[in-house]
């Protein structure tokens, strides 16, 4: 085997492993979180490369800047409905900035006014990307438009809450149903290995997530809850009081997610760009996600006053925002016909179907105190005016 094969944290695996030793068998949530999270040996507060060529994943914003100048567009949009006053923009789970980066540029080139008015608080847990964000967006926090914040120290307010790419990365039980009743998948630690076994439910809310989102779970399947999700979302949406909740993630509407064919759930790892179903590898080393119940965050959400007025896949929700438009403008910019084709191919891995980043990741869109507006991202395909075969 080479280096990359074997990679993983022996600290943090003989740190579990003796947790487990000392309390006897943990849930996958604690698992994962300890994977993920530990202060010192987590996948994501530990200092590594995560993104692009040389990381584990690509995600929308790192591709290339025009998700985040078509985000901004929205943003204008919903500053607009809110009088264009004074906006409050809180980002949680950065990553390595370009997000915030890209949608600040487009504020500042092309709504000056929106730039003088807005408070972009970043939320943060990773020390290593905290870094990199302040190096990235050094020009931004001069301007005095940035600041960081912890999410409990983040006051009521009134603007956007967005993330890309964070609830999927929350640590998740799993759960399966044996003989017609639940049962909690607890790791353990033998003879080296961590292995799998069946429990009793370790929180009584695992089985209210099943009759909360309307869908039983089939004898024999499995499925990741996402408790944190649901706490997550109470807060931040009693957190804002006026404005919009922008998530974007991969997932589906509950009946999708817990659909009877889908057997083993959609848990997922992701390490140097190879994807595998098995999270007891590569400890510390790799991403572990799951895929995001959207009608959880919805349910969570109406319950605080909130109403989605925009669910779908990305590439809807790009086009709305002008992304053919764009295509074209950008390309025609370029004077070498072969940039302006690598240009073309690189855009287009943010609204390719069939399981690309267009179809596989979705935009949640949800609005408290702005009436039902008519939403910039959700001009259909049909009123754009650009087939999809003209560029």
């Amino acid at each position: 085997m080479n280096d990359i094969e074997t990679e993983e944290s022996t600290a943090l695996k003989a740190e579990i492993s003796q947790l487990i030793e000392q309390q006897g068998p943990i849930s996958f949530a604690r698992y994962m979180e300890l994977c993920l999270y530990h202060p010192e040996y987590g996948y994501y507060t530990s200092s590594r490369t995560r993104i692009g060529k040389q990381g584990d994943f690509f995600t929308s914003s790192s591709v290339h800047s025009l998700f985040g100048r078509l985000i901004a567009r929205q943003i204008v949009q919903l500053w607009q409905l809110m009088g264009e006053g004074p906006f409050t923009l809180v980002e949680q789970g950065a990553g390595e900035g370009f997000l915030c980066l890209d949608i600040l540029d487009a504020l500042a080139d092309e709504t000056p006014e929106l730039y003088a008015q807005v408070e972009y608080r970043i939320i943060e847990l990773s020390p290593d990307h905290r870094n990199r964000q302040r190096e990235r967006l050094a020009a931004h926090v001069a301007a005095g438009r940035i600041n960081w914040c912890e999410f409990s120290g983040l006051e009521t307010f009134s603007g956007c809450f967005l993330t890309n790419e964070l609830v999927d990365a929350f640590p998740v039980h799993l759960v399966e149903k044996q003989d017609n009743r639940l049962q909690e998948v607890m790791v353990n630690y033998v003879e080296g290995a961590f292995v799998e076994e069946f429990a009793p439910l370790s929180d009584p809310r695992l089985a209210d997530y099943f009759q909360l989102v309307q869908q039983p779970l089939v004898e024999g399947n499995r499925a990741e809850v996402n408790l944190a999700s649901l706490d997550w979302m109470e807060q931040v949406t009693q957190k804002l009081e006026r404005g919009a909740v922008l998530t974007v993630d991969y997932g589906y509407p509950a009946a999708e997610l817990l659909a009877p064919w889908r057997r083993t759930g959609t848990l997922l790892c992701y390490h140097r760009h190879q994807s595998s179903d098995n999270p007891y590898q590569h400890v510390g080393c790799q991403d572990i996600t799951a895929h995001v119940n959207f009608s959880l965050l919805e349910k969570v959400a109406a319950k605080q006053g909130f109403a989605t007025v925009y669910f779908g896949e990305q590439y809807r929700f790009l086009m709305g925002l002008g992304f053919l438009e764009e295509l074209i403008r950008l390309q025609a910019l370029e004077s070498d016909p072969k940039r302006a084709q690598a240009l073309r191919m690189t855009l287009k891995n943010l609204i390719l179907p069939d399981g690309g980043m267009g179809e596989s990741f979705k935009v949640l869109l949800q609005t408290k105190g702005l009436g039902e507006p008519e939403l910039l991202c959700a001009r259909p395909i049909s009123a754009i005016g650009i087939l999809p075969d003209m560029v």
